[in-house]
């Protein structure tokens, strides 16, 4: 293994071996000579097979898969063009075809149209990762629908909800990044067959001006490389436009990711849930005792990166001077496998953690049980009235004894008095036992929580789910993990 130069850590630590794959050169260099076969089979189907020969064909086929690195790095060297470059290499291995490779064709034919696949097939990985995710999530929402757990406005204790009805918010917008990665998943067609600047005039030229050949042309082309369409108008290059909002949902779904870490990380910090952790992991090189998010916390890190590179593909796109400059190249050989690996490893620890997430039931219910006593004063003001008392008399005890139990809980550490407190005061025609009644049970504060989070899977969850049912039958893709 190289040691001594660079090593991308999106590939050396955190992404699936499918997706390093999909962006390998072999992948690339094999689809430019599917692209190159398709436009060849093309031509002689549709008349010009005094041209292009049977045997042409024949062999470019035979060669389809085994890259002549060596003849191709030679040759980039010389034109200072990795397209031409495998154009001369592809030609030295299949020699009948050697003067019709490319023929009519501008680079942009293999590249843009290799693109487009790599697109398809790299979101059909990322779906089937995101669909694995939303059927992980479905379960810890089912499993904790009603445990409650105390709610947070501001970071500040809240009204409670459950712990399945936050998570449930996760999993909704997960639905939403799963419905924008469909939508963008139908905008991905073949670049075809367009020639220099898009007009299709050298293959116009080709086919003596029959202009319906050479829609055929572009037809057939598309269908061979697995697209039922073509845009149909480019310059040089399909429509960057497509690259902005495929960077877009990628970074949704980082976005949705990011906000379950950080959620994960706050509750971990109070002690109320733990992401899997192994046996012998390792929290802390020198506080042997934590047990950190690391797993939330990489999740977080990638997502940031991810979230972040939408701005690149605009810039790219809104810098494509006339019909085409090059300037997106370079950003774009580093940019679209990026967006791809970062969504890849971002999915593959969330799948990680939303396979093994630990709610701690004591510390969850301890940090209900210190703040249910404020949390109730609402049912506590409308049980005085209801006993006789005048509504703003007890409103002012309440905010009186409120105010200062939490000054003492929060400067001297003193427990929560409160309706201790109310019991003892003339203004609220309550006992003890009043009052700990209306503020023992934290299921009284949850409202429709339960509810909704069964409307929300049944209704809405479960059908959608059902749509992927063989990517759920599926196994997971093996993961390189650290």
């Amino acid at each position: 293994m190289e040691r001594e130069t660079y090593r991308e850590p999106l590939v050396s630590r955190y992404t699936s071996r499918a997706m390093q794959e999909l962006f390998g050169e072999n992948t690339k260099f094999r689809t430019w000579r599917r692209c190159w076969i398709a436009l060849a089979e093309s031509q002689r189907e549709l008349g010009l097979d005094s041209i292009v020969g049977a045997d042409a064909i024949e062999q470019m086929k035979a060669h389809a898969d085994d890259i002549n690195y060596e003849v191709a790095e030679a040759k980039e060297k010389e034109l200072r063009h990795d397209v031409m470059a495998h154009v001369h290499a592809f030609g030295a291995q299949c020699p009948a075809a050697a003067g019709i490779i490319h023929l009519g064709a501008t680079s942009q034919c293999v590249v843009c149209n290799t693109d487009l696949i790599l697109h398809r097939e790299a979101l059909a990985l990322i779906r089937a990762d995101l669909v694995r995710a939303i059927h992980r999530l479905t379960a810890t929402v089912k499993r904790h629908k009603d445990l409650p757990v105390l709610g947070a406005t501001h970071f500040q204790p809240a009204q409670p909800t459950t712990l399945g009805k936050r998570f449930s918010v996760a999993l909704q917008d997960l639905i939403m990044d799963l419905d924008a990665l469909e939508w963008v998943m139908n905008q991905v067609k073949a670049r075809g067959a367009k020639g220099t600047t898009g007009t299709q005039a050298s293959f116009l030229k080709l086919f003596d001006g029959e202009s319906e050949k050479v829609k055929q042309l572009d037809e057939a082309v598309a269908g061979k490389l697995g697209f039922t369409a073509s845009y149909p108008v480019t310059g040089q290059t399909y429509p960057r436009k497509l690259d902005t909002k495929i960077a877009e949902t990628l970074a949704g779904i980082g976005a949705s990711a990011h906000w379950i870490g950080v959620n994960i990380r706050l509750m971990s910090g109070q002690k109320e849930m733990d992401e899997p952790f192994g046996k012998k992991q390792v929290g802390s090189s020198a506080m042997a005792y934590k047990r950190n998010p690391m797993r939330s916390e990489r999740m977080c890190s990638l997502s940031r990166k991810l979230m972040n590179l939408p701005a690149d593909f605009h810039a790219t796109h809104a810098n494509q001077w006339m019909e085409r400059t090059l300037d997106d190249s370079a950003i774009r050989r580093m940019d679209i496998p990026q967006a791809y690996l970062l969504a890849d490893a971002v999915l593959g620890l969330l799948l990680d953690i939303c396979g093994g997430l630990v709610p701690n039931s004591f510390a969850i219910d301890a940090r209900l049980a210190a703040d249910l006593p404020f949390l109730a004063t609402e049912e506590i003001l409308m049980a005085a009235v209801e006993k006789g008392a005048s509504r703003q008399d007890a409103h002012e005890a309440i905010r009186e004894h409120s105010m200062e139990v939490a000054r003492l809980v929060k400067e001297a550490g003193k427990p929560n008095d409160l309706l201790d407190r109310l019991a003892a005061d003339d203004r609220i025609p309550l006992d003890s036992n009043d009052l700990s009644g209306l503020a023992r049970d934290a299921s009284r504060f949850i409202g429709r929580a339960v509810e909704q989070v069964d409307d929300f899977l049944f209704g809405v969850v479960e059908p959608r789910l059902a749509d992927y049912a063989d990517i759920l039958k599926r196994e997971a893709e093996n993961r390189v993990k650290v």
